[in-house]
């Protein structure tokens, strides 16, 4: 059975560099990477997150390569706007995957709703998620976490549409 890590995108420069919240999924990605893991990283383009001219997934797998991750351990890239996105691009990816196990990376602030949506979305596979921990001050953080809050409750007040 093979695991799959997937790290989900967050926001880079608009030069392509990478934000501390990415590269602290990174880094927990290269702590949890066995080998035999594959990696799927996500993340295109959008106002919110990406205007440079690489997909963040790419900026992801370049930084991950450079940390050591051999370049053959990874899969297509979820090219996704949001978190939505994410799961809805995955699970297209992951037909051409048979047997695996789902580990899936983002910041420990995100966790709760990447679990509804994930769960819900990849309800067909076996998944356990990771938080990678945030370092930011904590008033960025609460102000994050108010609106994670509001994003759960709009998901479960009016369901999930992909």
């Amino acid at each position: 059975m093979k695991n799959i890590l997937i790290v989900l995108g967050s926001p880079n420069s608009p030069t392509g560099e990478l934000g501390d919240l990415s590269l602290e999924r990174l880094n927990c990605c290269k702590q949890n990477f066995k080998k035999g893991d594959l990696i799927l990283c996500t993340g295109g383009w959008g106002k919110h997150f990406n205007i440079s001219k690489y997909s963040h997934a790419s900026l992801a797998k370049t930084y991950l390569i450079k940390k050591g991750i051999p370049e053959d351990v990874f899969l297509q890239f979820a090219l996704s706007q949001n978190t939505v996105d994410d799961a809805v691009k995955v699970k297209e990816i992951l037909k051409t995957v048979e047997n695996c196990n789902l580990t899936i990376i983002t910041s420990d602030f995100h966790l709760e709703r990447v679990s509804l949506i994930f769960n819900e979305i990849l309800k067909d596979y076996k998944k356990q998620f990771i938080a990678a921990k945030s370092t930011m001050d904590i008033d960025s953080y609460n102000q994050l976490v108010v609106h994670e809050k509001k994003a759960i409750q709009s998901i479960v007040k009016n369901g999930l549409y992909y």
